[in-house]
């Protein structure tokens, strides 16, 4: 099974960004751990039929409405959580490894940071960062393959506008060294 983790899309229409919508049809699973925004762009994920998601904290409250604060789903035997808010910081992912156990799941992804990360540990904490509106990074989800419980996990880059301090960053480098 091929999911694509997202998070974070802040999407004010019903329309799926072309280079988004792309990806999204190489995958059997979409993974959103929201903060969709509206209500249509929730809808629009929806209609892939291959949503799992909760909402987030900037969700119209009709999503909030439709979708749980929290979702376990099992995949090849494989527990998955998906949460919105399960950190403050990448740098301190504690609260998250309880998290993980508490709700007895093996993946645990979650969102609200805008930034990709992979950690894996006793649990695998997956923040697929945000393919639209990232924050210290580069537009990012992650592809997880499981294969008779086997789980592997990547970062991957999705075209797109990164933050303003990465493009601020790159531009002094490439001023600097030229």
């Amino acid at each position: 099974m091929k999911i694509i983790a997202i998070s974070d899309t802040h999407i004010e229409s019903g329309i799926i960004p072309k280079y988004l919508a792309d990806i999204l049809t190489d995958y059997d699973m979409i993974v959103h751990a929201g903060d969709f925004t509206a209500y249509e762009c929730y809808k629009a994920f929806e209609a892939t039929g291959k949503l799992k998601a909760v909402y987030g904290n900037q969700d119209d409250i009709l999503i909030k409405q439709s979708l749980p604060e929290k979702h376990v789903i099992e995949v090849e035997g494989v527990k998955i959580g998906i949460v919105h808010e399960g950190s403050l910081s990448l740098n301190d992912t504690i609260a998250l490894r309880y998290l993980a156990l508490e709700m007895g799941v093996s993946i645990l992804i979650f969102g609200h940071l805008h930034r990709p990360l992979i950690e894996k540990k006793d649990v695998l904490l997956i923040c697929p960062g945000s393919p639209t509106k990232p924050r210290m990074s580069d537009p990012s989800a992650v592809e997880i393959e499981i294969n008779n419980g086997i789980v592997s996990a990547k970062i991957i880059k999705v075209f797109g506008h990164s933050c303003n301090y990465i493009e601020y960053s790159r531009k002094l480098a490439k001023d600097k060294f030229h």
